[in-house]
């Protein structure tokens, strides 16, 4: 089971806003800088995730994200399914037996089914605000200019 990069990276942008909303809104520049991820494909996440309510913009020369939850409401697993879709599952197969003339019968599909629940238990167990207690115990990465 292989998360992609949308669930990874949107979870270091939710991080990233979390660690520098204190002064006000973060500029999606200067999380795309500090994260090294292309803007374009930040703001197709920004998108994504104000869409789900959990990011809201502002405008202006002061503008940028901010959570529109806490960091302890925010689970990483409710991340990874609004990123990767809340259909995302292990196996391409529906379990339908329209599809599969196999389905009704398939142990394979049980396992996988469950991996992929177990999965995502695992990640509902942890909280942005888990990643910023973690972060802020770790020295920052020095930036490059």
């Amino acid at each position: 089971m292989k998360l992609t990069t949308r669930s990874r990276y949107g979870t270091r942008l939710l991080l990233d806003i979390a660690l520098h909303s204190d002064t006000g809104p973060v500029p999606s520049k200067d999380t795309a800088r500090r994260e090294g991820i292309s803007l374009k494909y930040l703001e197709k996440m920004i998108k994504t995730l104000n869409e789900a309510g959990y990011l809201k913009g502002k405008r202006g020369p002061n503008g940028g994200n901010i959570l529109t939850k806490t960091p302890e409401e925010i689970s990483i697993g409710a991340v990874a399914r609004i990123l990767e879709g809340e259909e995302d599952r292990v196996l391409d197969c529906s379990g339908d037996p329209a599809t599969c003339n196999r389905a009704a019968v398939c142990l394979r599909r049980s396992i996988w089914d469950d991996a992929h629940q177990a999965m995502y238990r695992m990640l509902d167990s942890y909280t942005l605000a888990d990643l910023v207690k973690d972060a802020r115990l770790c020295p920052a990465p020095t930036e490059k200019e």
